[in-house]
């Protein structure tokens, strides 16, 4: 269990979402293993709780920047084994073996411009799928009960 107790109550819709919005990651520059990695490292907040108008949730990707470097890691990874990412390679020296190639004698693209957008793609995506989330609760009429659950902790 969570140390927040709303969250225990959305475990089923996560679910949900997570198989909704898979074709979304699918379509997106990260493959399943680096959004399941994105995933772990986000926390999903209710800003304004107390207030039925205001509140909504919200991905807090603070901790997002700490697994970016990991991220070309797995998708280095699948690439030497053959396996493909669900979308593309984000850093504009390639991917695999020719990537790593260039990227250890200096030729590829400055790591720090890539981790920078690997890490706006992150959050830009886990913020669409809280909105998602959200989406699914109110539609299910459980957004008002798991509002309550946020204001109440």
């Amino acid at each position: 269990m969570s140390d927040n107790p709303w969250t225990d109550r959305i475990v089923g819709a996560r679910m949900t979402v997570d198989q909704e919005f898979s074709s979304r990651i699918a379509n997106s520059e990260f493959s399943s293993q680096q959004w399941s990695l994105i995933m772990t490292a986000t926390e999903f907040e209710i800003e304004h709780p107390d207030d039925p108008d205001r509140a909504r949730i919200v991905a807090n990707t603070d901790k997002v920047e700490q697994i970016i470097p990991e991220l070309d890691n797995i998708q280095t990874g699948m690439g030497a084994m053959g396996g493909q990412g669900g979308g593309q390679q984000t850093g504009s020296s390639g991917g695999g073996f020719l990537g790593s190639i260039k990227g250890a004698l200096g030729l590829g693209s400055g790591s720090g411009d890539s981790h920078a957008e690997q890490q706006e793609a992150a959050e830009r995506l886990a913020q669409e799928y809280a909105d998602e989330l959200q989406s699914h609760l109110e539609s299910n009429g459980r957004w008002e009960s798991v509002r309550e659950a946020a204001a109440d902790e």
